[in-house]
């Protein structure tokens, strides 16, 4: 592929799309700087990307799931290998700084190796049958064809929590990445290529929503996993389920750190931060709101705002840039909009509210970190998804009024607690109505061996990441051997009436 210019990955090839149309992704710090064109795909491209991967699907399966993993340890060690060149490119497209991208793609490496794992895990059970001479046990089955589409902000990690359980399970996978990340699709898939994956095992399709509704209609796509928003994740699951096609959908966030007068004020401030600024508040799982005690609500914001305050904005390839710009300027809108919303529902922007300018910084969807003061639970900045680098306080007086609060709204992904009560940490562990609660850490920082996901509008029951993921990929089918020579059947002869 020449400089700039991108293809779709299908069947083992690097391809145009069949109607020649492409797109731009820019560097939203600079975004005078061209990262690619890519392919706009559409239904005729999905078409045989799918058809790829259903072709490729049974010599697949068949491969022992070891050697599947063996594959998959190569993509790890080459992943180990292109660590710093990955995480520069996709911090050049998507803006959030180096050492988060390096955590990025680590993370991608972590779920690789643990995948490699599973490949000796794929465990079934074995049960005493009722009946004399049977046997019964259950073992675990490929699904078919799986169509992984993904979000821009974890552009590495994320799709490695599909794309590697769906392989070593004996799937085949059409895969999509955001339009907004697609070169760091397509180089996660180069290495797919370099470890030695087989043709059609899994294909790239790049493109806007036109190019992921065609993966979810696709009759011939047995299984769809999504991450992003609720919205689009409502309306993903409605289709699948007119053709009976499974479907994981990880949607959006509102979560709730709640610091108790009990807490380590210097501990919370370090993980509101944190959970807060990292990555532009542009995670699932960022801190938006902060619950936090009367007794101890002045000095804290004090000390998020003195810290916050001195974070260094700019492009995040720049070794001291400690926050990086907004997505683009669809982003850059909808946070500066909340601003407005703030001010309309009576709260106070106690620090940022802007667009950040200055060198450096104009030609990039850049925001200043936000607190908004004076939040009260019902007011739409401390209810709806902002995705960008606000933190709503909400002051409250008891504990149990932190865990109603923390409850009161539609999403359940992330949550956090600081407090030296060990029984009221075992008390919110039972309480939040969340998929994640940390104790004394920030809402930030699933581990790969861990399950994730969430309840309500954040999800539909299944979780990615750890055991739990190879479940969603996996058909349990039931055996039984009877081997007594004979009819038996079951409850009619097994009890006499």
């Amino acid at each position: 592929m020449a400089d700039h210019i991108f293809k779709n990955y299908i069947n083992g090839e690097w391809r145009d799309a069949a109607s020649g149309e492409t797109f731009e992704s820019r560097n939203p710090a600079i975004n005078s700087d061209l990262v690619g064109t890519f392919p706009a795909s559409g239904e005729a491209d999905v078409a045989e990307a799918v058809a790829a991967a259903k072709a490729a699907f049974r010599e697949w399966s068949l491969m022992p799931a070891p050697k599947r993993g063996e594959i998959l340890k190569r993509v790890g060690d080459i992943m180990t290998e292109r660590k710093s060149e990955i995480a520069h490119a996709m911090t050049r497209e998507m803006g959030k700084p180096f050492f988060e991208t390096k955590g990025d793609v680590q993370e991608a490496i972590d779920t690789a190796y643990y995948a490699m794992t599973m490949g000796r895990q794929l465990f079934g059970h074995t049960v005493p049958s009722e009946m004399s001479n049977k046997f019964n046990m259950t073992v675990r089955r490929p699904i078919g064809v799986c169509g992984l589409i993904t979000a821009w902000n974890f552009p590495v990690a994320v799709p490695t929590w599909k794309m590697f359980p769906a392989i070593l399970s004996g799937n085949t996978v059409v895969f999509k990445p955001s339009e907004d990340a697609p070169h760091s699709g397509a180089l996660l898939v180069q290495v797919m290529h370099d470890a030695g994956v087989p043709k059609g095992v899994v294909n790239l399709v790049q493109g806007a929503g036109v190019t992921g509704q065609a993966i979810v209609d696709h009759p011939d796509v047995a299984a769809i996993s999504f991450t992003g928003s609720s919205e689009t994740g409502a309306k993903i699951a409605a289709d699948a389920a007119a053709r009976h096609a499974r479907v994981s959908l990880e949607m959006g966030g509102k979560n709730p750190a709640i610091v108790m007068e009990d807490g380590d004020v210097d501990l919370a401030m370090e993980g509101l931060i944190w959970g807060a600024y990292g990555t532009t508040g542009q995670r699932c799982t960022a801190t938006s709101r902060l619950i936090v005690h009367e007794d101890v609500h002045d000095d804290l914001v004090e000390r998020i705002i003195a810290k916050a305050s001195t974070l260094k904005l700019g492009y995040g390839n720049d070794s001291d840039t400690e926050m990086g710009p907004l997505i683009n300027q669809k982003a850059l809108d909808k946070v500066t909009g909340y601003m407005d919303v703030a001010r309309e529902d009576g709260a106070t922007i106690a620090m940022g509210g802007e667009r950040a300018s200055g060198e450096g910084l104009d030609d990039g969807y850049f925001f200043q970190p936000t607190l908004l003061t004076g939040v009260t639970r019902d007011m739409r900045v401390a209810r709806e998804e902002i995705f960008g680098p606000v933190l709503s306080v909400i002051k409250i007086k008891s504990f149990d009024e932190a865990i109603e609060v923390a409850n009161d709204v539609a999403f359940g992904l992330s949550s956090a607690i600081y407090t030296r009560d060990v029984a009221r940490a075992f008390r919110a562990l039972r309480d939040i109505d969340a998929g994640i609660t940390y104790v004394n850490g920030p809402t930030i920082g699933a581990e790969a061996h861990m399950s994730f996901g969430g309840v309500k509008a954040t999800g539909n029951g299944h979780r990615e990441g750890g055991w739990e993921v190879y479940d969603f990929y996996t058909e349990t089918k039931t055996c039984y051997i009877d081997f007594s020579g004979g009819l038996q059947r079951a409850q009619i002869d097994n009890y006499d009436d």
